[in-house]
C-alpha cells in the first residue's frame, strides 16, 4: 500500500505545482479544504470548482475555452497558456462513444483526478499519440482483474503479453473515460472525467472498444441520510487529515481546483485518496447509486482512520519507551549523586566484592586457611583500588579466579565393582589389563573409604581407543571428565600459568579444569603426552614432573594464582603411542598400561558388536535391511585393515553402509514412518500435506476446482486412511531387497584390497629367513635375504640394503661376524665368507627400518646362503646377539606373535628373558603355536636346520 500511496503523492505533488501556478495569489483556500482543516463546517454548500471539471455529476465537458479566455483576461503570457496541463481540444467527451481501452494495473481513476501511468505497449502509445494529435485526447481507463497465482509486476507482465478478447476479458467493464493532458515517453498523464462501461470490443491491436456512459442514479438531495452520511465522510476525512500527514499534500493539490459541491463527488473524494485496494476502489467506481457509494467511501475513510490511529499509538509507544530508558538514566544518576553526596554510594567495588563473598560463603570451611588469607588481603586491597586503575582489573581476574574454584568440593565416586565392570564392558571390548587396573583402583578406595589420585598411561598404537577408554573409566568412577592434548605443546604457562605480571596473563589448563568441571577429583586426561614439544619458552615436559609426581601435585603451584592447590585426588590418565620417546624422569612418574592391538577374533568381535552396530544407526539403515556376514568382515580385516587398532576398521565399514544406504534409497528402500505416522500424516491431507511414495495421488489444482469435490475427496481419502497405510508398508516391505554383504561381494563396496600377505614364500629359498618385527602400527613380519655377489679368494665382504638405521647396520655386522665364526665351528673347510661379497638386503626398501631384534634372523640367513641349505619350514624368529653368541630379549611379544598368527607361522623362537612376557597373553593369542626360548644361538641353529629333536 505504501508504495502505491508514495507513486501518486509523488505524481500528484508535480502536476499540484503546476496547477497552482494558476490560482490568484490572493484567492483563499477552498471550501472543502476549509471544511477538511475544521473551517466554515456549518456551511458545506459553498464548495465550489470542485476538482477539474465543471459539471455536477462528472459527465460534462471541461470547458476549457472559457479557462483560456480568463488566462488572457487575467494578463497571463502566451508562452504560459501553451504550457497548461489542460489541453484544448474540439471533441466533447460525451461524443466519445468508441475508445481505447487503456489498462491500469493498480488502481482505478475516478472522475476528477490525475493518474500518471507507463504504457509498454508500442502500438497502443503509438495510437494515444495518434489520438491527441488528432484533437480527441480521450481513452478509456479500465482496472485489470485479479487473477490467482499472480501478483504485482508478474500480473502486469501478463496484461502486456495479451492482446484482443484475451485482453478484454482481464479488464473490468467498468471505467472511467479519461483525458490525456500529456505524453513524455511512455509516462502518460491522464485526468478522470466520467464513468463508462465497455458494450463490444471494436478492434483487437490496440484493444478499442464501444462504452456506454454512465450517470449517477437519481437521488434526494435533501435526504437527512444522505447528508448524515456525507457529512461523515467528510468529518472522518478531516480527523484523517489531522493524524496522517501523509495525505494533507494529496489533498491540498486537488481541493484547490474542486467544482461544486454534490454528494458523488465527496464519495470519489473519499474512495480516492484513502489506502483501500484496488478492488475496493473498483467497488466504489462501479456503484451508481450515490447513498451506497457514499457508504462504501465510508467504510474506506474509517478504515483509514484506525490504521492511522494504529500508526499513532505504535509511534506514541515507542516514543514513550525511549523517553521511559531516559527518563530513568537520568534519575539513575540522580540516585548515584545523592548517595554520594550522603555517603551511602555502593559502587563497582562494593557490588564486586559482595559478589566474591556470595562465592565464598557456602565453602568457606573447606578452603585451606592460607588460601582464605590471600583473598581477605585481595578484597581489602580491592576496595582501595580506583576502578580505572589497571590493578583494579588484574585484582578482580585473579579474585574470580580464586573464589571460582571448587576448593574440597569432590563428585560422590563409585565404589561398586561390579557396576564399574558392567560399564567398563559396555564400552570396550576385551582389553582385561586395563579393566583389572581400574577395578583394583576402585576396590582400593572402597576399602579406605577415600580415593587416592594415580597416573596411569595408556600405550599403544593408534586406533586401539586409549582415549575412549578414559572417557569410559571416568564414567566407570562416576567422575567429571576433562581431556586436553598435549601434543606439539611447547609453553611452559600451558601447564603452569601466566605470571600475573603479563598483560592477558591466564592460569594454566589444570587450574582451568578445576574451574570447569566443579570439583577437586576429575578425571584429567591429558592426551599424546609422547609427543610433547619444546620451544623458547621452556621444556613443558619437565614442567609436568610437579603435576604428576604423586609427592609433588598435593602442593601444586600455579604461576597466576601462586597459591598451592590440592591435586592428590585427581586421577590422571595419560595416553601415548611410544613411552620410549616420553622423558625417563617423566614416565618414572607413571603407572604404564600397555594395550598392544587387538587379534583378528578380538576385532570380529568389535566389528560386531560395537563398530557395526553404531554405523548402522548413524547411517539410519535398519538391522533387517542389511545381512555383513562373518566371512565378509573377516575379510575386510585380514585384506584392508591389518593395523594393530580399530579406526580404519571403522572408516571401512562406515564405507560399507554408506554404499548400502545409497543403493536404499535408489531402490526406494529407505526407512518408513511408522504406522502411526502414516496414519497421521494421512489425516493432514485436508491441510494440503500430501504423504509421499504411492500412498496418494498428486492433486492437480486449478482455479475451477469447486469446493464440494475437494471435500468429497477429503472425506474419501479419510475414510480410506488405514487400509492405505497398510498396503503402503507392506507393498515398501516387499519391494525392498534385504543387502548381504559377504566376501564374494566386498570388493564393490570397499574396493581391491589393500594387504596381501605378509608371507611371500610357502617355503623360504636358501638365504631367506622370516624375522619378526615391531612398528608403531603393531607387529608384522619381516622378511631378511641374502644373495651372492661374486667369489673369489680374499673377497668377502657384506653389502646392507633396505633403508636400514645405524642399529640394525651394526647387527648386520655382528652377524656377519658370528656367522663366520659359527661356520668356521660346523664346517672348518668351509671358506665361504672369506672368499664371498654376500648382498644382505631387507624387503620394503622404502620403509626406514631400525633395531637389533634381527640379528639372530640375520645370522640364520647368512649360513642358509653359505651352507647352501633352507631353513625349517613355517619358522619365524626375532632376538638381538651378541658377539658371543648370547640371545638378548626383545620388546612386543604381543605384538610380534600376533603377527605370526597373521602369516600363519607354526612355530617362533623367542629369546628366553620373554618368556615371562608370553606367559602373559591370552590363551587365544598363543594358540596353535609352537614357542622355543633360546639363550644361545647353537639352539637356534639346531631348530632352523632341523639337526636335533625339537625342544623346549
Amino acid at each position: 500500500m505504501l508504495k502505491a500511496l508514495t507513486t501518486r503523492c509523488s505524481a500528484h505533488a508535480a502536476f499540484g505545482a503546476q496547477l497552482r501556478r494558476h490560482v490568484p495569489a490572493g484567492e483563499p483556500a477552498s471550501p472543502l479544504l476549509r471544511v477538511l482543516r475544521g473551517q466554515n463546517r456549518r456551511s458545506p454548500y459553498l464548495f465550489r470548482r470542485f476538482f477539474c471539471s465543471d459539471s455536477t455529476d462528472g459527465s460534462d465537458p471541461v470547458d476549457t475555452a472559457g479557462l483560456e479566455a480568463k488566462r488572457v483576461d487575467s494578463g497571463e503570457e502566451a508562452a504560459e497558456s501553451k504550457s497548461s496541463a489542460i489541453v484544448t481540444t474540439v471533441v466533447r467527451p460525451e461524443d466519445c462513444l468508441t475508445v481505447i481501452a487503456l489498462p491500469l494495473p493498480h488502481r482505478p481513476l475516478f472522475p476528477g483526478f490525475y493518474m500518471p501511468i507507463y504504457v509498454k505497449d508500442p502500438k497502443l502509445l503509438a495510437a494515444l499519440v495518434e489520438s491527441r494529435k488528432r484533437q480527441a485526447p480521450y481513452t478509456g481507463a479500465f482496472l485489470i482483474k485479479e487473477e490467482e497465482g499472480t501478483e504485482g509486476s508478474d500480473s502486469e507482465k501478463n496484461v502486456y503479453d495479451l492482446k484482443g478478447k484475451d485482453l478484454l476479458n482481464r479488464l473490468h467493464d467498468v471505467g472511467t473515460l479519461a483525458q490525456i493532458t500529456s505524453i513524455q515517453g511512455d509516462q502518460v498523464v491522464l485526468i478522470g472525467h466520467r464513468r463508462l462501461r465497455i458494450t463490444e470490443m471494436v478492434s483487437e491491436d490496440p484493444l478499442t472498444v464501444k462504452v456506454d456512459h454512465l450517470k449517477e442514479k437519481s437521488f434526494d438531495k435533501d435526504d437527512d441520510i444522505l447528508k448524515a452520511t456525507s457529512f461523515e465522510v467528510i468529518s472522518t476525512l478531516r480527523d484523517v487529515l489531522k493524524t496522517s500527514p501523509l495525505w494533507r499534500d494529496h489533498a491540498q493539490t486537488y481541493t484547490q481546483h474542486i467544482g461544486d459541491f454534490t454528494y458523488p463527488r465527496v464519495a470519489d473524494f473519499g474512495a480516492a485518496i484513502s489506502g483501500a485496494n484496488k478492488s475496493q476502489c473498483q467497488q466504489v467506481l462501479e456503484e451508481l447509486d450515490v447513498h451506497k457509494r457514499l457508504k462504501l467511501t465510508l467504510e474506506l475513510v474509517k478504515k483509514e482512520m484506525e490504521i492511522s490511529k494504529i500508526q499513532e499509538s505504535i509511534a506514541k509507544a515507542i516514543e514513550e519507551k525511549i523517553s521511559g530508558e531516559q527518563r530513568r538514566y537520568l534519575l539513575n544518576e540522580q540516585l548515584k549523586a545523592i548517595k554520594k553526596e550522603l555517603g551511602l554510594e555502593t559502587d563497582d567495588k562494593t557490588a564486586l566484592s559482595a559478589k566474591f563473598r556470595e562465592r565464598l560463603d557456602p565453602k568457606k570451611e573447606k578452603i585451606p586457611p592460607h588460601v582464605l588469607q590471600v583473598i581477605e588481603e585481595e578484597l581489602t586491597k580491592l576496595q582501595l583500588l580506583e576502578a580505572s586503575s589497571s590493578e583494579f582489573n588484574v585484582t578482580r581476574n585473579y579474585l574470580d579466579w580464586l573464589t571460582a574454584l571448587p576448593w574440597g568440593e569432590y563428585s560422590d565416586e563409585n565404589f561398586d565393582v561390579i557396576q564399574a565392570q558392567k560399564i567398563l564392558d559396555e564400552d570396550h571390548y576385551g582389553l582385561t589389563d586395563v579393566k583389572e587396573r581400574i577395578l583394583e583402583f576402585i576396590a582400593v578406595g572402597k576399602l579406605r573409604g577415600t580415593s587416592q589420585g594415580k597416573i596411569i598411561c595408556l600405550s599403544g598404537p593408534p586406533g586401539v581407543g586409549k582415549t575412549s577408554i578414559g572417557r569410559s573409566i571416568a564414567r566407570a568412577l562416576n567422575r567429571k571428565f576433562y581431556r586436553f592434548s598435549v601434543g606439539g605443546l611447547s609453553d611452559v604457562a600451558e601447564i603452569k600459568g601466566h605470571r600475573r605480571t603479563y598483560i592477558g596473563a591466564m592460569p594454566g589448563k589444570m587450574v582451568q579444569c578445576l574451574k570447569s568441571v566443579g570439583t577437586a577429583n576429575p578425571l584429567v586426561l591429558i592426551d599424546e603426552i609422547d609427543k610433547l614439544g619444546r620451544g623458547h619458552a621452556g621444556d613443558p615436559a619437565s614442567a609436568m614432573l610437579e603435576l604428576l609426581d604423586p609427592e609433588q601435585n598435593a602442593n601444586f603451584l600455579d604461576h597466576y594464582l601462586d597459591v598451592p592447590i590440592d591435586l592428590s585426588k585427581v586421577l590422571f590418565v595419560c595416553t601415548a603411542n611410544v613411552i620410549e620417546m616420553i622423558p625417563n624422569p617423566l614416565l618414572d612418574r607413571m603407572e604404564v598400561i600397555s594395550i598392544a592391538g587387538y587379534i583378528t577374533d578380538e576385532k570380529m568381535h568389535i566389528a560386531r558388536d560395537y563398530l557395526e552396530k553404531t554405523t548402522r544407526e548413524a547411517c539410519g539403515i535398519k538391522p533387517e535391511q542389511v545381512e555383513v556376514t562373518d566371512s565378509a568382515l573377516l575379510a575386510l580385516i585380514e585384506n584392508y585393515c591389518r593395523e594393530a587398532g580399530v579406526r580404519n576398521l571403522q572408516k571401512q565399514i562406515e564405507k560399507i553402509y554408506r554404499k548400502i544406504a545409497l543403493q536404499l534409497v535408489r531402490q526406494g528402500g529407505y526407512t518408513e514412518p511408522l504406522f502411526d505416522e502414516v496414519k497421521a500424516e494421512s489425516n493432514s491431507v485436508s491441510d494440503g500435506s500430501l504423504i509421499e511414495g504411492a500412498e496418494a495421488e498428486s492433486l492437480e489444482g486449478s482455479t475451477d476446482v469447486k469446493e464440494s469435490a475437494m471435500e468429497a475427496e477429503i472425506v474419501d481419502s479419510s475414510n480410506k486412511e488405514t487400509v492405505e497405510a497398510e498396503k503402503i508398508v507392506e507393498k515398501e516391505a516387499e519391494k525392498v531387497e534385504r543387502v548381504l554383504v559377504d566376501s564374494s561381494n566386498l570388493v564393490d563396496f570397499v574396493g581391491k584390497p589393500v594387504f596381501h600377505a605378509d608371507r611371500i614364500y610357502e617355503q623360504t629359498p636358501i638365504g631367506v629367513v622370516m624375522g619378526l618385527a615391531w612398528t608403531a602400527m603393531g607387529g608384522s613380519t619381516l622378511y631378511i635375504e641374502t644373495s651372492q655377489i661374486e667369489q673369489g679368494e680374499g673377497k668377502g665382504a657384506l653389502n646392507l640394503t633396505g633403508q636400514l638405521g645405524d642399529v640394525m647396520k651394526e647387527s648386520a655386522q655382528i652377524a656377519h661376524t658370528v656367522a663366520r665364526a659359527i661356520l668356521l665351528d660346523k664346517d672348518p673347510e668351509n671358506l665361504y665368507f672369506a672368499n664371498t661379497k654376500v648382498h644382505l638386503h631387507v624387503p620394503a626398501g622404502a620403509t626406514p627400518k631400525d633395531g637389533p631384534s634381527a640379528g639372530c634372523t640375520m645370522i640364520t640367513s647368512l649360513l642358509s646362503l653359505a651352507m647352501n641349505k633352507p631353513v625349517k619350514k613355517d619358522l619365524a624368529m626375532t632376538g638381538e646377539v651378541t658377539l658371543t653368541r648370547k640371545i638378548l630379549p626383545i620388546g612386543g611379544v604381543k605384538e610380534k606373535t600376533i603377527a605370526a598368527r597373521r602369516s600363519d607361522v607354526k612355530t617362533i623362537i623367542f629369546p628366553s628373558a620373554n618368556r615371562r612376557d608370553f606367559d602373559e597373553l591370552a590363551p587365544n593369542v598363543k594358540e596353535g603355536i609352537e614357542v622355543h626360548f633360546v639363550d644361545d644361538y647353537s639352539q637356534i641353529y639346531d631348530l632352523a636346520f632341523d639337526c636335533t629333536d625339537k625342544a623346549q
